[in-house]
């Protein structure tokens, strides 16, 4: 079975019909994920949605102008994105304009008419990404593929599948690389509050100050807070908090596998080398979808 399928797969044991992808950062593969899902997904006969948390599918990246790969999409496919950056062309018909606006105007739900290349710019906000996905399944898909922003992670729903993606675009360093995607894995995946036991609420952000305070007074029971965007500690910081006090979030998310991409522009590290030491760090399957391989 390809990789793209078992990733599809993934999201679908679970029950969710909308897929995020997130990075740990640019250049991981991310786009190139996201592609592969769109089309595991199009082989077994589903119609499908495309929306992004910013922009995706540009023929150069918007930062620094660096060629990406592109998102050539089927007939049928649906598509929310901005109406300033989609093509006028004959190649999409128009379904419905929303009311959620971003920088390139109004998002508007296309569907494709003749095989195109499309540049997605989503909604940039959370209700605004709810809202277009909703409209999404509204007009007809049945699986959503979200281009997500790991900046952003307040945009992802409770009913996304997560796949987070990672690389050496970050890093030359394989312990780096996987000490990275472990802790944002670890992030993401911060387990319901069950209800259960002693609990502390915090209600803004839980900080390295609160962490500390916590750890040094020996808290014992659940540390709850709304969700995993209120965390602000990262990386290292974040693993060595977790190991030591019991974080639970009012708003889960669900990360269902990670994804490595061995190449980056200034090197590459050994492929399975990455492959192992990422599954060790993240306890999810892991896949490599350059090379074809999983753990």
């Amino acid at each position: 079975m390809e990789v793209a399928d078992l990733l599809l797969d993934r999201a679908l044991a679970i029950g969710a019909r909308s897929i995020a992808v997130v990075g740990t950062g640019k250049n991981v593969g991310k786009t190139v994920v996201m592609r592969a899902i769109y089309r595991a997904a199009l082989a077994r006969g589903s119609t499908v949605g495309l929306t992004s948390i910013g922009r995706d599918g540009e023929a150069n990246d918007f930062v620094d102008a660096v060629a990406k790969p592109r998102l050539r999409l089927a007939v049928g496919t649906l598509v929310a994105g901005a109406l300033g950056a989609l093509p006028r062309s004959p190649a999409l018909q128009w379904c419905e304009c929303t009311d959620v606006q971003s920088a390139s105007g109004p998002l508007a739900i296309v569907r494709v008419r003749s095989e195109s290349e499309v540049e997605v710019v989503g909604a940039p906000t959370a209700s605004g990404l709810r809202s277009c996905v909703t409209s999404l399944f509204a007009h007809g898909a049945e699986i959503v593929a979200i281009d997500g922003a790991i900046d952003r992670i307040a945009a992802l729903r409770e009913e996304d599948a997560v796949i987070v993606c990672c690389g050496a675009a970050s890093s030359n360093s394989v312990e780096t690389i996987a000490a990275e995607v472990g802790a944002l894995v670890a992030l993401l995946g911060l387990p319901r509050y069950d209800g259960a036991g002693d609990a502390l609420r915090i209600d803004g952000a839980f900080t390295p100050t609160h962490a500390a305070a916590l750890i040094a007074a020996g808290e014992r029971g659940a540390v709850v807070v709304r969700d995993a965007t209120r965390v602000t500690l990262r990386g290292r910081a974040l693993l060595g908090v977790l190991a030591r006090l019991k974080i639970r979030v009012e708003r889960p998310l669900r990360p269902v596998a990670v994804t490595v991409n061995s190449v980056g522009r200034a090197g590459s590290v050994e492929p399975q080398a990455l492959l192992r030491a990422v599954r060790a760090a993240v306890a999810l399957p892991t896949f490599d979808l350059f090379a074809a391989s999983a753990a």
